[in-house]
C-alpha cells in the first residue's frame, strides 16, 4: 500500500482542508471547551501543545504502511474552522482499513457538521484504496453514535478502550 496524503474535500456546506500547523492558532479556541474531552479524556490543549501536536500529525506516521490524515473543517459560508476528521489507513488482511474520527466545537455542534464532514471524508476514503471504515465511540457518547449511523457504520460487538467498534465495508 503506498502511503496517502488528504486532498481538500468539500460538502455542501463544508470545506475539509489537509491539517497544518498554522491551523493551530485558530483551532485552540474551537477546541476550548472541556465538555469536549467528556468521552475521550484529557482537557483542552494550550497554543503551544496544539501546534506540537499538529507538527507530528502533519510529519506523518513513523510506519511507512500507514497513513496518518488529517483535516479541519472549514464553514464555507462564515470561513470559520469549526473541527476535525481524522483517517489513519492502515494494511489489513482484508486491505487497507481507515480507522476515521471527528469533533466538532461547541458552538458548531447539532447542525449537522460532524455528520456532513464524516460523509464527505467517507466518501473520498471510498475512492482510495481503503477496504472497510471503523470508528471507536464511547458507549454513552449518543451524538457520535448518530453521526457514525448517518455515515453508514454500524456497531460491532468488538470493543476498544471502553469503546464500541462500529464499521462500515466500503469495498467488498
Amino acid at each position: 500500500m503506498s502511503t496517502l496524503a488528504a486532498q481538500a474535500i468539500s460538502t455542501r456546506r463544508l470545506d475539509l482542508l489537509p491539517l497544518h500547523v498554522e491551523h493551530a492558532e485558530e483551532m485552540v479556541a474551537v477546541l476550548s471547551d472541556p465538555a469536549l474531552h467528556t468521552f475521550i479524556g484529557g482537557t483542552p490543549d494550550t497554543p503551544g501543545a496544539l501546534r506540537s501536536r499538529y507538527q507530528r500529525m502533519t510529519a506523518g506516521s513513523p510506519d511507512p504502511a500507514v497513513s496518518w490524515l488529517n483535516w479541519v473543517i472549514r464553514l464555507r459560508d462564515q470561513a470559520d474552522l469549526t473541527g476535525t476528521v481524522q483517517a489513519t489507513v492502515s494494511p489489513s488482511v482484508h486491505g487497507p482499513i481507515a480507522e476515521i474520527a471527528w469533533v466538532v466545537g461547541t458552538p458548531w455542534q447539532g447542525r449537522g457538521f460532524a455528520t456532513e464532514a464524516a460523509q464527505g471524508l467517507i466518501g473520498w476514503l471510498s475512492r482510495q484504496p481503503v477496504h472497510t471504515v471503523i470508528a471507536h465511540i464511547h458507549p454513552e457518547h449518543r451524538a457520535s453514535a448518530a453521526v457514525a449511523t448517518a455515515a453508514g457504520l454500524t456497531p460491532t460487538n468488538e470493543w476498544h478502550d471502553g469503546e464500541i467498534q462500529w464499521q462500515r465495508s466500503i469495498r467488498l
